[in-house]
């Protein structure tokens, strides 16, 4: 596997890496010119000292040290930038391609990732991974090319002595990635405790309503504790490991310091080495041993940045959900034909379903709940693609279309509304980016918006909090409803869109819709009775196949299933305390 496999480099970053690794390498080597400088300013005062020599003029090393300060000044200011300066750029690339990549994935990959998991990759992942792009690689790779040139000098200089000084670099090096098995495991184990408990807590905001009301605070804190307790000792035991291999590593490297010294001195003691030699290959190898003390102190976290990159790239092995661009249904019937489609291959949840929705009509999908009603209206805007059977807009099976081509014809409003930190202008407006004020306004008081924006502080500009916390359930799902009718689909899917709305201004909407949806083809899933009883068609469900399916007065006439749930609300409606 390749270093921009392995760490999830884009083609760019690969680039930026290798350029650091490039100039952290010349700065290295650099370094060693100023080594160059003093061995030959301490043999020319040795030898003045010792022997009497004339002291040397003091022009050339003060040039010498003129031009080795400005060129150590440039490969340290481009080892800079490219370790630190564009490196940080990646980070960007890849949060930027992870969201592209999330897009285009089909709505199944959510079903098997949850929140925490997918934002704990997008920030904590992704910046692991910038971390070591930007303190690690150039720094590893640059000592690396380091020690190779250096090698090749100090063995040509005295081979004894390169021996005595190198021997340390790759047996550090080696018991340090020899326990990478242990390590990376360990380190996986860290990471997977720290995502439970960052889904624990996400739960236990989301919840913290229902926590409260059923008096369930006391055990589900203690539920979080012991979670953030396991993570705890995970990370303990994952940095005690790692402190051990590290700093057994920096031991073994310091060694080389010392066997230096000793082969240094046995060698001069018997003739065969000088002091200023010796004196030259501390200094040397003092320079080799600094870029890889720093990199044994961050190795970890390459072994981390090798598992937060996998976890990466999992993102991109995931199949897209694809297709044609080129989109020309000849009008907009929806037809399923014998769709069967089961979540994540477990139990059915649609078996062999034909059913056609026409143009210019109100089919409503009624059933029991778990009937696969909400899973219909999904497979029709592809949000998910059928096990077999097929389905078709126009003619045209929308498993061959690209899901955002498709979805240009859809509206959708469906029970769970979402809404963003923003106005009720804005948020009405993502229906239709380029509408006007007045359009917004329009499709407001169409989904009947007017009654509850007009007690806001300050009308249509106000912020509604995340996901419109500051708003109530109906208010939510009017919003969303006229947020469906500025987009003016040809289709829309109305997905329980009216259940959180009390009796009147239920009717109010209903009247909106029936004039502004005139001519569209529009799907209703409703468990009301009364919301679909102006459908022109209904579709009863059962059990994930089509029990029955006609007009309101066709199905009231046959005494099945659809006469059944009707007679049942219409006995609950006087049900009371």
């Amino acid at each position: 596997m390749s270093i921009q496999e392995k760490y999830a480099l884009t083609d760019e970053g690969m680039h930026n890496v290798k350029l650091g690794t490039v100039w952290t390498a010349a700065s290295n080597l650099v370094i060693f010119g100023g080594v160059g400088i003093i061995y030959q300013l301490m043999e020319a005062l040795v030898a003045h000292l010792t022997q009497g020599a004339p002291l040397p003029a003091s022009a050339p090393y003060v040039l010498a040290v003129a031009v080795f300060a400005v060129v150590l000044f440039v490969t340290e200011y481009w080892a800079y930038y490219y370790q630190y300066g564009v490196i940080y750029k990646e980070s960007g690339r890849q949060r930027i391609g992870l969201a592209e990549r999330l897009r285009k994935l089909p709505l199944g990959f959510f079903g098997r990732r949850d929140l925490a998991d997918l934002t704990e990759t997008l920030m904590t992942d992704v910046k692991t991974t910038e971390h070591a792009y930007s303190h690690v690689l150039p720094e590893l790779y640059g000592a690396y090319v380091t020690l190779v040139v250096a090698a090749v000098g100090l063995f040509a200089f005295d081979w004894r002595l390169a021996v005595a000084s190198l021997w340390s670099c790759p047996v550090g090096l080696a018991i340090l990635f020899g326990a990478r098995r242990t390590l990376q495991p360990m380190m996986e184990k860290t990471r997977m405790r720290g995502l439970a408990t960052s889904e624990d807590i996400q739960e236990a905001l989301e919840c913290v309503r229902e926590v409260r009301a059923t008096n369930q605070e006391d055990r589900y804190l203690e539920h979080i504790h012991a979670d953030v307790d396991a993570a705890e000792r995970q990370a303990a035991r994952s940095e005690i490991a790692c402190g051990v291999c590290v700093n057994g590593a920096q031991i073994v490297l310091r060694l080389g310091l010392a066997t230096t010294v000793l082969a240094g001195a046995a060698f001069i003691l018997e003739g065969s080495c000088t002091f200023m030699t010796l004196f030259a290959f501390l200094i040397v190898v003092s320079r080799i041993y600094a870029p890889f003390d720093q990199c044994l102190m961050l190795i970890a976290e390459l072994f981390s940045a090798k598992t937060a990159a996998a976890r990466m790239k999992s993102f991109f092995e995931e199949p897209l959900a694809q297709g044609s661009e080129a989109y020309d249904p000849a009008g907009h019937d929806i037809r399923f034909e014998d769709v069967s489609f089961s979540y994540g291959g477990g139990e059915k949840v649609l078996d062999d379903v034909t059913f056609t929705a026409r143009e210019g009509e109100v089919t409503a999908l009624v059933g029991p709940s778990g009937s696969g009603k909400s899973t219909c209206a999904r497979l029709a805007a592809r949000l998910w693609d059928a096990d077999a059977g097929r389905v078709t807009v126009g003619g045209v099976d929308v498993a061959t279309i690209d899901p955002e081509v498709l979805l240009r014809d859809f509206a959708v409003v469906f029970q769970d509304v979402l809404l963003f930190d923003d106005t009720v202008m804005g948020n009405i407006r993502l229906g239709r980016r380029g509408a006007t004020d007045e359009e917004v306004l329009a499709a407001a008081r169409a989904a009947n918006c007017d009654e509850f924006v007009s007690r806001l502080p300050e009308g249509y500009d106000t912020m509604i909090g995340e996901n419109g916390s500051k708003l109530s359930g109906g208010e939510r799902q009017r919003i969303s409803i006229a947020r469906a009718l500025l987009k003016d689909a040809p289709i829309v899917l109305l997905d329980e869109a009216t259940a959180s709305l009390d009796v009147e201004n239920e009717t109010k909407v209903q009247e909106a819709l029936s004039r502004l949806l005139a001519g569209k083809t529009v799907i209703v899933i409703a468990h009301r009775m009364r919301t679909v009883q102006a459908a022109d068609k209904i579709v009863v469900l059962e059990g994930g196949r089509v029990a029955e399916q006609g007009s309101p007065a066709e199905l009231l006439a046959r005494d099945g299933l659809f006469a059944r749930m009707v007679r049942l609300q219409t006995e609950s409606a006087s049900w009371a305390l």
